[in-house]
């Protein structure tokens, strides 16, 4: 097997552009969350999602403790949010406006869609683990996604 440099590989995936979500939970001491690009629908029957976050975030860990999470897709005039979520030391939720999905967990204010769902599987593969969740609730509104590529932030046109 030939060995891959980490900083190359991350380079080459950057060429791959996607969407960005807000992963989210509620805990006792209050809300939690992180900015999360590797997101994606798993099933539609039954409705699952998936996402995969860094097993060492201290974010995630925080998220990963509630047994339901919530996805808040970005939308384009999101992306001070989308970097305020993905700092760490911070507290994420400090002036971003949010509510309550159907099962309680926080949905972002002003994203282009919301889902809440049970976290039903969490496997580690590498430096993160995979989570599938099993969708609840899920809700669509109108505009454009805010899109990652080559670590900049940018909108279709």
């Amino acid at each position: 097997m030939t060995f891959l440099d980490a900083a190359h590989f991350k380079e080459v995936l950057g060429h791959y552009a996607s969407g960005l979500v807000v992963v989210s939970s509620l805990l006792e001491n209050g809300p939690a969350g992180f900015t999360c690009q590797s997101f994606g629908s798993l099933s539609l029957e039954p409705p699952l999602v998936t996402f995969a976050a860094s097993s060492s975030g201290n974010s995630w860990g925080l998220v990963r403790q509630a047994a339901m999470v919530g996805v808040s897709v970005l939308s384009s005039d999101q992306e001070e949010v989308a970097r305020r979520f993905a700092r760490s030391g911070v507290d994420k939720f400090d002036g971003v406006a949010w509510e309550p999905g159907p099962d309680g967990s926080p949905l972002l204010v002003g994203a282009l869609a919301h889902i809440e769902g049970r976290l039903i599987s969490i496997v580690t593969h590498g430096d993160h683990d995979i989570a599938v969740v099993e969708v609840t609730f899920a809700a669509a509104g109108e505009g454009r996604p805010l899109i990652y590529f080559r670590r900049a932030f940018g909108e279709l046109t």
